[in-house]
């Protein structure tokens, strides 16, 4: 982790003040985990928001409108994930990674898409709160696909 990351100093503040003492490697992984919630909360917003535009103003299907905001918050995401979060190998092949990304964000898509399905049509479960559970369990897998994979 960068020394003059802000988010950084701001994680270590917090674990200071309330005496919590980790090694470095358990730090920086704290950091980063804080890091991805950051990018992640963002992305869900920006997920939630287009769902709903595709939804009610365009009269999308649920799945399309959730595949739709899905790809423009992968976006998103890969841009921020790699400036911001993951200390991402630069003597890896750029063009590999971002493959490597989006195939695993494809994957999060169709679980996502699988959840969304499973829960408004079968469960009839209302679509923004199935978004909300779709997203909980994709953002674990792509946390641990992209700690693996990207790092």
């Amino acid at each position: 982790m960068n020394s003059n990351d802000k988010t950084a100093k701001f994680v270590k503040k917090i674990l200071k003040k309330f005496h919590v003492k980790l090694n470095s490697k358990h730090e920086n992984l704290l950091i980063q985990i804080f890091k991805f919630g950051i990018v992640g909360g963002t992305a869900f917003v920006i997920d939630f928001v287009f769902l709903y535009f595709f939804r009610e103003f365009c009269h999308f299907s649920v799945l399309i409108s959730n595949t739709l905001s899905f790809c423009i918050s992968v976006i998103y995401n890969y841009i921020a994930s790699v400036k911001w979060v993951f200390d991402v190998n630069k003597e890896k092949n750029a063009k590999k990674q971002f493959i490597i990304f989006i195939v695993f964000s494809v994957i999060g898509l169709l679980l996502n898409d699988l959840i969304m399905w499973l829960s408004v049509d079968f469960l009839s479960i209302y679509y923004l709160l199935a978004k909300i559970i779709a997203t909980f369990i994709v953002m674990i897998f792509n946390f641990v696909t992209r700690k693996i994979f990207l790092e």
